[in-house]
């Protein structure tokens, strides 16, 4: 796949599967591919392997290699595939080579945690990251610290396929559309559904998901109404998530993973819990909040 096939396809939905483990708490090959293999079916577009809804950093960079490899095997073809990269340099490097010779169609770099970055050091981290990829690139910008002129040299880059922005500072995003008006880079809404309405609005096309480990027809359907430009109908379906979204969100994040797991084991695919420093497990009266949303799903679809 060239990169201007694989920045069409960006346009859609990049559906971040979850790893699911064992009771050792090993990587499961066998509901991995499971959940991967659903996702693929049901049509999602984009399909990344080792996103944070997939654990990333509570991976070791062997776990990182072997989930890409179950992913691309799991997905047969259907779905283009991208695998994470991050963390150190060198790391991120040898992991878009294992990638290539995976089979993988791009790779999504994470956005550096180390505490000490520089701001335009964050910026040059993507771009060597690009420069070393034989797979086009997709930056994960989880800060608003970067300035415009670093977030335009990253949009430059020939190997920047896209630029998922995952900050809510809505009007830095904006200012990077105009700034970039005319270049390859899609600008893709890292926040989910939730957040696809507002940034489509300003000239995102595309947005993650981890809703689609559970739903993808919800997911699919609000990216139909928002390629189709009706943003009440796309908002009346984000409506219809928003609690489930917002559970989400609790602990400062901390429990991402841990509602998406939980909900996949109550409709019976036992995942195991999220590693630590993710939170385990919900407490009673969220895991309770959680069936309540479930049914209510279950329930409308009946109707």
């Amino acid at each position: 796949m060239n990169i201007e096939a694989y920045r069409r396809v960006l346009t859609g939905i990049s559906g971040v599967h979850v790893t699911a483990y064992d009771s050792s708490g090993e990587i499961d090959p066998k509901l991995t591919g499971k959940i991967v293999a659903r996702i693929a079916a049901a049509g999602i577009h984009n399909i990344v392997s080792g996103g944070n809804t997939g654990e990333f950093f509570s991976l070791t960079f062997d776990e990182v290699v072997r989930l890409q490899s179950i992913a691309i095997e799991a997905n047969d073809g259907r779905a283009t595939v991208t695998a994470a990269a991050g963390r150190s340099i060198k790391e991120a490097i040898a992991t878009t080579k294992a990638a290539k010779q995976a089979g993988a169609n791009g790779v999504m770099v994470h956005h550096p945690l180390d505490p000490f970055a520089a701001p335009q050091s964050q910026a040059d981290y993507f771009l060597a990251i690009a420069e070393a990829s034989e797979l086009p690139v997709v930056a994960y910008l989880r800060s608003d610290a970067i300035k415009l002129d670093d977030l335009g040299r990253i949009a430059e880059h020939a190997n920047i396929a896209g630029i998922k922005f995952a900050s809510t500072n809505l009007t830095l995003f904006s200012e990077c559309v105009r700034a970039t008006a005319g270049q390859a880079p899609v600008w893709i809404c890292g926040l989910a559904e939730s957040w696809a309405v507002p940034f489509y609005s300003l000239g995102a096309k595309g947005f993650t998901s981890g809703l689609v480990n559970l739903d993808p027809g919800r997911s699919l359907a609000v990216w139909k109404a928002l390629e189709a430009g009706d943003y009440a109908l796309a908002r009346s379906l984000v409506d219809a998530i928003a609690s489930f979204e917002q559970m989400r969100t609790k602990f400062n994040n901390g429990a991402n993973v841990t509602v998406v797991k939980e909900a996949l084991t109550m409709r019976g695919d036992s995942v195991g819990p999220a590693r630590l420093p993710g939170l385990p497990a919900l407490d009673d009266a969220d895991r309770r909040r959680l069936n309540e949303i479930l049914s209510g799903w279950e329930a409308s679809k009946a109707a």
